[in-house]
């Protein structure tokens, strides 16, 4: 059973696991790392976690904890499973919340862990978030209904594993385990897509109406819910969206490549009949996703 849990990285998902742990129940200890003191002096006072050890020093209190959470970017949570590969043991559960998965699977499996005498590894995903982090904006609730995505690795049953998984249906998630080249293919077209046509959208609008103070006025009077909403991820941080980029390229660019082509279809299309069966299409969709 794990009595001390590590977080690495107590911005907003690090933060709400912390806080949702509590919620649910668990009276262990919970210990933060992280870049900053002040995120995790936020953390601590918002009740995450329950003290803080600076980064540098992180090693000796990871190896005397039975579950670390590693709740940073991608390319950070890369980072933190080499240095901490070398000094976990098969006692040990280390699960992380990256929103790709391939890179870390194939670094876990270069690193040895599932492997006897070596720390058992569980890659996780939780579907759930907001357009601006930090822990500040950290809640218990931010994973009900929330879809927490697995890539498990191969290995022997760990019980810490298993008991990850119950405090997750705790926090009122929902789990699905998927092969990590899959999870990376549908985040792209789910998650990563959305993203970017909102950033390019947001950005386009911004560069258009830049020195145009009337243009910027009547915008903000005119725009409604329809702008809202396909702007709102436009806030999210470059921070997090650049290591989604860097990790998993080729299929978000597949995405980013076909929805050229369909704006180009639709471009052409304006006047023709095809415009009426892209709309079919779309509403379709829609019926399906709302069943």
């Amino acid at each position: 059973m794990a009595r001390r849990i590590f977080i690495v990285g107590t911005g907003l998902i690090g933060a709400s696991t912390g806080l949702a742990l509590r919620a649910a129940g668990f009276d262990g200890e919970i210990v933060g790392t992280g870049p900053t003191e002040r995120t995790l002096a936020i953390a601590q006072s918002m009740g995450a976690i329950d003290s803080w050890i600076a980064a540098g020093a992180a090693d000796a209190v990871a190896a005397r904890c039975d579950v670390v959470l590693l709740a940073g970017p991608v390319l950070s949570i890369l980072d933190w499973m080499q240095r901490l590969a070398p000094v976990l043991g098969e006692h040990q559960l280390v699960t992380d919340v990256g929103s790709t998965k391939v890179r870390i699977a194939q670094l876990a499996a270069k690193l040895g862990y599932n492997q006897p005498s070596r720390a058992r590894f569980l890659p996780g995903h939780p579907m759930a978030g907001k357009e601006s982090g930090g822990a500040a904006l950290a809640e218990a609730a931010l994973f009900q209904n929330a879809m927490w995505l697995f890539t498990p690795l191969d290995g022997a049953p760990h019980p810490l594993e298993a008991e990850w998984r119950e405090w997750v249906a705790k926090f009122g998630a929902r789990t699905m385990d998927l092969d990590p080249a899959r999870h990376d293919e549908i985040c792209a077209w789910v998650s990563h897509l959305p993203q970017m046509l909102s950033t390019a959208f947001a950005a386009l609008l911004q560069e258009t109406f830049d020195t145009d103070a009337k243009g910027r006025k009547e915008i903000a009077a005119i725009g409604g819910r329809a702008l809202r909403e396909t702007t709102r991820l436009g806030a999210s941080p470059y921070s997090m969206w650049r290591d989604i980029a860097l990790s998993n390229t080729e299929p978000l660019a597949a995405t980013l490549h076909a929805i050229e082509q369909r704006l180009a279809h639709l471009r052409e299309n304006l006047r023709t009949p095809e415009l009426k069966e892209e709309f079919r299409l779309a509403n379709e969709f829609r019926a399906h996703r709302d069943k």
